[in-house]
């Protein structure tokens, strides 16, 4: 199938807010645009919670109670793992987020494929309803 045709979003700042508990981030997948300016707030609020967003290489710690910011720049399309980079209890190794950077291009063309299967069995469908 031919690509969409690329339509460039406008980078922006996005500000994103994350709350660590155990053994969860809330929201646990962010979706921002390529060459966006990324900062995220990371509040903790139980214990000691940690943020390393793999592939950019960027940690930051957040005490109970308390902020903790850092800024990036988007310019690596893909999806990256968030991760939380202090022990935090039993369950730390699972307490895991997403960060997707770019367009979901994969979900709309798998949408437009499958219309375009639907369209084609239907005019396969004999017009009077007999097998021929």
């Amino acid at each position: 199938m031919a690509p969409f045709p690329q339509r460039r979003e406008r980078p922006a700042a996005r500000l994103v807010r994350i709350e660590a508990s155990q053994f969860a981030y809330s929201p646990g997948t962010i979706a921002v645009n390529l060459g966006d300016t990324v900062t995220l707030e990371l509040v903790s609020k139980d214990v000691v919670h940690g943020l390393f967003v793999d592939g950019y290489e960027q940690r930051i710690s957040a005490d109970p109670g308390q902020t903790a910011a850092m800024s990036f720049v988007a310019n690596r399309p893909g999806m990256f793992r968030l991760r939380c980079s202090v022990t935090c209890g039993a369950l730390h190794p699972f307490m895991v987020g997403q960060l997707h950077v770019g367009r979901n291009a994969l979900g709309w063309r798998a949408m437009s494929l499958a219309l375009l299967a639907a369209l084609c069995g239907l005019w396969l469908l004999p017009l009077g309803g007999r097998p021929t």
